[in-house]
């Protein structure tokens, strides 16, 4: 039986595996909570939003957004293309805090945080990308 998984690679039951899905789960469950919030237009979402100067209307668009992200990342088919587009998402909040002169490790980098363990979880359970960005020793 031919394999598609690269020589040398874990097993889909591998330590690797298992990490990645744990990793993807804890950035799944912060960004959840998130679009969850926004898309309900609860006060505190529409009150961030417009401390980094967005007007109360555009919160549940990006609360949107940020789940077909987020729908397209947990997608196995689409999770690399979920978290390139997540990435950009995140880039937009780095972006934003930096323009209000938030703190950076506290709020500016939060995203950077973000982002590294939602590349962190599809990197340790997609042996495509591990074979395509490979760790040397």
């Amino acid at each position: 039986m031919i394999s598609d998984e690269p020589v040398g690679q874990k097993t889909p039951a591998g330590k690797n595996f298992v990490a990645g899905y744990v990793l993807t789960a804890l950035a799944a469950l912060f960004l959840t909570f998130d679009w969850i919030i926004k898309l309900l237009a609860l006060p505190i979402a529409i009150q961030a939003n417009a401390q980094l100067g967005y007007r109360a209307e555009t919160v549940v668009w990006i609360g949107v957004i940020e789940l077909v992200c987020l729908g397209l990342y947990l997608l196995p088919r689409t999770s690399v293309l979920g978290a390139v587009l997540m990435t950009g998402y995140l880039g937009g909040a780095i972006a934003s805090h930096m323009r209000v002169g938030d703190p950076l490790f506290s709020h500016t980098l939060f995203p950077t945080y973000i982002a590294l363990v939602l590349w962190g979880g599809v990197y340790l359970r997609e042996p495509r990308l591990r074979a395509l960005l490979p760790v040397r020793r």
